[in-house]
């Protein structure tokens, strides 16, 4: 019974993608504001505001020692994130990192969830910019145990109407739209969501990060929320950001 339920619940979508098909687009106004935007992110004050925050913790300088690299190596290594950092020992997200680093310089850390967080994450992302994603997943035994749980995570239907991250970006439904937006394509060849994210999203008016969307994602498809810095949402990075692998970081992006 379940199985027929997932079955006719995977046909609804995707004939609702299908319906929608070429109907999908932005209004005229929407439009000129995304072309606007382009030019001018309003997110641009957001890396500002968290270099500024990143400068009370010493800068850049103070993160790549945190990281134990070279300052002229530091956009290399965080194009690798996420990443098993010994000093933590565990896989981390550039957010746990930043965490771990005010706890270190005596400071409170900031909840992941935090405006001034995401501020921070994206600057520090941003530091990367113009670099290809390097993610290595063959590291270590703890990155292949993330790639493992992270790839898990991205294809195991949950809740009720028995979805998962893959219903919607699978292959053969990629391109079609659903809830007036296309099912995109999240690797290189797409729209590289781990070189675009963090970005300041139109329908939000503000900035958010990549693990934030995917909670968005759940949210919508009414999935248990995985939280943020979790084993299994930075695994879920992990996977996705592999996806994006060699694609050109630029933070921070412009999301509909």
């Amino acid at each position: 019974m379940k199985t027929l339920v997932s079955i006719t619940l995977s046909a609804a979508l995707l004939t609702s993608a299908l319906v929608a098909g070429e109907q999908f687009a932005m209004s005229d106004k929407d439009r000129a504001m995304y072309a606007e935007l382009l030019e001018a992110n309003p997110a641009d004050i957001n890396v500002a505001s968290g270099e500024e925050l990143l400068s009370y913790m010493g800068g850049d300088a103070s993160l790549a020692k945190f990281l134990g690299v070279s300052e002229d190596d530091l956009p290399k290594y965080i194009a690798g994130f996420p990443r098993y950092v010994k000093k933590l020992d565990m896989v981390a997200g550039l957010d746990q990192v930043v965490q771990a680093m005010m706890a270190e310089n005596g400071h409170k850390p900031l909840p992941l969830k935090s405006g001034n967080m995401f501020d921070i994450v994206a600057y520090v992302k941003s530091i990367a910019n113009d670099e290809p994603i390097n993610i290595d997943v063959n590291a270590n035994p703890q990155m292949k145990a993330a790639y493992a749980l992270g790839k898990e995570v991205f294809e195991t239907k949950r809740g009720g109407r028995g979805l998962s991250c893959l219903s919607c970006h699978s292959p053969d439904i990629i391109g079609s739209v659903l809830r007036t937006q296309p099912l995109p394509e999240l690797g290189a060849s797409g729209n590289a969501a781990a070189a675009t994210w963090p970005a300041y999203r139109m329908t939000k008016s503000s900035l958010r990060t990549l693990q934030r969307r995917f909670q968005g994602c759940m949210n919508n498809a009414l999935l248990a929320v995985i939280p943020l810095g979790s084993p299994e949402m930075v695994a879920l990075e992990v996977y996705v950001t592999d996806k994006s692998k060699g694609a050109q970081i630029a933070i921070p992006g412009l999301k509909r």
